[in-house]
């Protein structure tokens, strides 16, 4: 079975690399072949890796905040460059403040992402649903 590509990333001006270490590691570890293009990454910088390694799925990763600024326009960029259907997950403090989960998933699946994960999501919950989403058994 050929290997899943997913390209792995902090969006903006994100600086935290410890928890993008460790998906990486972890993700690897499932059997996927992870193209970690680490931090302060603008969301080109996703999408040209994406088209360049020809990638199933783009994992975005944020924790100072700002993800919902960060990711607004991500599916229409990703579409413009060829990446039409291209599985997009995002996961971790994606919000400034506390604000209720339901209502920031809506806005995230609005904006065109097909999973959106809490912070404190484990990583074997973001296995299991790339797993389902790109029909591995």
């Amino acid at each position: 079975m050929d290997k899943k590509t997913l390209v792995l990333g902090v969006i903006g001006s994100d600086c935290h690399a410890v928890g993008n270490k460790i998906l990486d590691y972890a993700l690897t570890e499932a059997g996927f072949n992870v193209i970690n293009i680490g931090v302060l990454s603008p969301q080109e910088d996703f999408i040209n890796a994406a088209v360049e390694t020809n990638a199933d799925v783009i994992v975005v990763s944020s924790l100072y905040g700002h993800g919902e600024i960060d990711c607004r326009g991500m599916r229409e960029n990703c579409e413009e460059a060829g990446l039409k259907g291209i599985l997009l997950y995002v996961g971790g403090n994606i919000v400034v403040g506390k604000q209720n989960w339901e209502d920031v998933e809506k806005r995230f699946k609005a904006m065109g992402f097909d999973r959106v994960f809490p912070p404190g999501t484990s990583i074997d919950t973001t296995v299991e649903c790339l797993r389902k989403d790109l029909k591995i058994e």
